[in-house]
């Protein structure tokens, strides 16, 4: 499906869709619960629906709903346990999901079921390791890491792991929310400086949700590595359902219309997003800020207002994926953007530095990418043009949120790429005064 974004002035207010990572931490959590829980999550999408097809295929029960999910958890080995059961050998299908792979691995490992993974797109190609050789230092047999299916047996008997800090934060997740199905706390070392750390910080506070211990600290090793310490301690303290869990608004996909206030002349408003939250992409209000766009906050709204762009400098080691919204507005900002520290992007579903480049480039933007930095020099238009959206949901709402203030029409192609995060993004579009046109 390819479309067709014609400029357009936006304004208005959106509401924010629920986070697809607090949506797939608490549909694990809930199905390792002694009991059912109802998940609050306004809208799904193919990634959330990947970690809800792969927990009915282990033996629970993840069921959409008018209001989310209904989550029938797996079962225990007997009435009175909380130790819980997968299916034997199950075919999970990962999707395209990421996340729904490095989380489950170490689930599907500490329940001992064994499990066949399978996926799309470059899901297979995307690293594993050190998480794969945890997990066979651990007890567990691997089919060799590269291709699908990926087929693991064996249990995990290890409680203890040391993990460099310079890998994907999602590992120490997966390892983390597998561990109220391990006899015993378990014990996380992870070396500074930490990948993404606000991502583990929202799997603890998830955690902490469901009722589970867990505490970090900064630690040193015994041979002198700083490292972050976490702690689990499901055996003291195991999951609880909630009863009703709400997922909050999602501020990864809300940047993308905070992006589009900084370059409107109407305000853009968002509304559901929780300012307190711990997602790392809140941070998109501080770059905003950083930029020059106009900010105001009330209870759940956040309005972004055009005033002046001026370019900036960011370190986005933690917050990679606001990398292509940011990009869009460092065209229209006066003087050159530097999006430094973004090495990250080249494993995603693209290598989104050079994506992101070419999309802006055809778009008649000046980006360069330098080692693993994005420079963009502010040229304050661009002509709009054709884009690949390279099956990367992220290069193609960043190609539409600049194609608005382009002068000419921007096609974009493989649009229907956004059903992995967020699949209503151009209803939202035109709700907010865009103008798009469906070519096929």
């Amino acid at each position: 499906m390819d479309m067709t974004v014609f400029p357009h002035e936006l304004g208005g207010t959106v509401e924010a869709i629920a986070s697809k990572s607090v949506a797939h931490r608490a549909l694990i959590l809930a199905a390792l619960c002694p009991s059912p829980t109802d998940i609050v999550c306004n809208a799904t999408s193919k990634d959330i629906d990947a970690t809800a097809r792969v927990l009915t295929a282990l033996g629970a029960k993840a069921m959409r709903t008018e209001a989310g999910f209904h989550v029938e958890p797996l079962q225990g080995t007997s009435a009175t346990d909380n130790i819980r059961q997968g299916r034997k050998n199950a075919v999970l299908d990962c999707g395209e999901s990421g996340s729904t792979l490095r989380f489950m691995l170490p689930v599907v490992a500490a329940l001992g079921s064994g499990a066949s993974f399978t996926g799309q797109g470059r899901l297979a190609e995307r690293p594993l390791s050190p998480l794969y050789e945890l997990l066979a230092a651990g007890g567990c047999t691997l089919s060799p890491q590269g291709t699908f299916p990926l087929t693991l047996s064996g249990k995990l008997k290890e409680r203890s792991f040391r993990i460099p800090g310079d890998v994907s934060s999602q590992f120490v997740s997966g390892l983390l929310l597998a561990s109220p199905l391990m006899a015993g706390p378990v014990r996380i070392l992870v070396e500074e400086p930490v990948e993404s750390r606000p991502y583990i910080n929202l799997t603890i506070d998830t955690m902490q949700r469901f009722g589970i211990d867990v505490m970090s600290a900064p630690e040193t090793a015994e041979d002198g590595t700083r490292c972050l310490a976490i702690m689990a301690s499901p055996a003291s303290t195991p999951p609880t359902s909630p009863g009703t869990f709400v997922v909050e608004g999602d501020w990864s996909n809300a940047a993308f219309w905070l992006c589009a206030g900084a370059l409107s002349e109407h305000p853009v408003s968002i509304t559901g997003m929780d300012l307190a939250s711990v997602q790392g992409d809140r941070n998109i209000l501080g770059a905003l800020a950083f930029f020059g766009a106009r900010i105001s906050r009330k209870d759940s709204r956040v309005t972004i207002v055009h005033d002046r762009l001026d370019a900036i400098s960011i370190d986005v080691h933690d917050i990679p994926d606001l990398v292509p919204a940011l990009a869009a507005v460092a065209c229209y900002a006066k003087g050159t953007t530097h999006l430094t520290n973004a090495g990250r992007l080249r494993l995603k579903e693209s290598d989104r530095l050079e994506t992101c480049a070419a999309a802006l480039d055809a778009m008649g933007a000046q980006v360069t990418i330098e080692d693993d930095s994005l420079a963009i020099e502010g040229t304050g238009s661009l002509s709009g043009g054709t884009v690949d959206a390279a099956n990367d949901h992220r290069i193609a709402m960043a190609a539409a949120i600049a194609a608005t203030k382009a002068d000419g029409p921007t096609k974009i192609v493989g649009a229907e790429c956004v059903q992995k995060s967020y699949p209503a993004f151009f209803e939202d579009l035109s709700s907010l005064g865009g103008v798009v046109r469906k070519e096929s």
